[in-house]
């Protein structure tokens, strides 16, 4: 991925007192992803340590820090907040629910410090929360799972390095339909832009919501993601071994060159028809992991065009 450089203007006092600190420790980044979230409704860069070349994708677009969401956020992340510090690889995950232009968005984030100042900044930004049949999706958006803010107890938790390994897993579990490619908990739950894609109550007749009443892993083994034929990149490089989280970045391509794709395992469905155009559909992940397993998955995507740039 070819990334695009851009000056910033000279930081004021403050800023620069922060970017001739120490290492950033897990509070440090959290407290910077604050900081940096209220310079964005601020729409004032100069409010945080970004450095000279730092890089900036919104989208998966390239701009310039001052851009994008930086013109028209209007209120930071309330009582929807999950962070995942990673004071080892020196970044700091996100996701969030705050306002653009008055209007709700779900925000994925990524920033990446080194020397005490900015030197990436990722947005993938969710947004139409206000259309028919929002409703169910903001009310999962109001406050975040308890699962997923718990500290792991020491006893379940995992080495960072296999929690990033875990992680990956799941992209395998999705294009190959294998529910045991990832170390699905029993009680895992999946979250999308809001809507709850597992465990939902099991239909009074046998349709496509036996699918959505199934857990995480029997869910893969009915085939339901076959139009995901490629996931990349996939970037999983943040992890919280205290809270047991992991964030990751990725692409899912879906060419739609199929119309067609049978079901396996679910009375009442053979096949569903998705007549629709090809797309990609960028998504930022995190993760639940305790004890070895996934407990809990916190999604969010959007669309954009079919290959589009990562």
């Amino acid at each position: 991925m070819k990334r695009l450089l851009f000056p910033i203007v000279v930081l004021s006092t403050a800023v620069s007192a922060f970017a001739q600190s120490g290492p950033c420790d897990r509070a440090c980044l959290n407290k910077l992803v604050d900081s940096y979230l209220a310079a964005v409704v601020a729409h004032d860069p100069t409010r945080v340590p970004i450095a000279p070349d730092a890089k900036f994708v919104e989208n998966t677009k390239p701009m310039k820090p001052g851009d994008g969401l930086w013109k028209t956020a209007s209120e930071v992340p309330t009582t929807f907040r999950i962070y995942v510090p990673d004071p080892v690889a020196g970044q700091v995950g996100f996701i969030g629910m705050m306002k653009d232009d008055g209007k709700p968005v779900e925000l994925a984030l990524r920033l990446k410090v080194r020397n005490g100042r900015i030197t990436e900044m990722e947005h993938l930004i969710a947004r139409g929360f206000n259309g028919a049949g929002s409703e169910r999706s903001l009310a999962n958006l109001q406050t975040p799972r308890p699962g997923l803010l718990a500290a792991v107890p020491p006893a379940e938790r995992v080495p960072r390095e296999q929690m990033l390994k875990i992680g990956l897993s799941y992209y395998d579990a999705l294009v190959n339909g294998d529910g045991d490619a990832a170390p699905f908990a029993d009680d895992c739950m999946r979250h999308e832009n809001g809507m709850q894609t597992t465990g939902n109550p099991p239909p009074k007749t046998p349709g496509l919501g036996t699918m959505q009443a199934m857990g995480c892993r029997d869910q893969m083994f009915t085939r339901t993601f076959s139009y995901i034929k490629r996931i990349e990149p996939r970037r999983v490089e943040t992890a919280d071994v205290d809270t047991g989280l992991v964030f990751g970045f990725s692409q899912f391509r879906h060419p739609m060159t199929e119309k067609t794709f049978k079901i396996v395992g679910v009375p009442g469905v053979e096949k569903i028809d998705l007549n629709i155009m090809p797309f990609d559909f960028p998504s930022a992940h995190i993760y639940k992991i305790q004890g070895g397993k996934i407990h809990e998955i916190e999604a969010l995507g959007v669309s954009v065009p079919y290959n589009s740039p990562t």
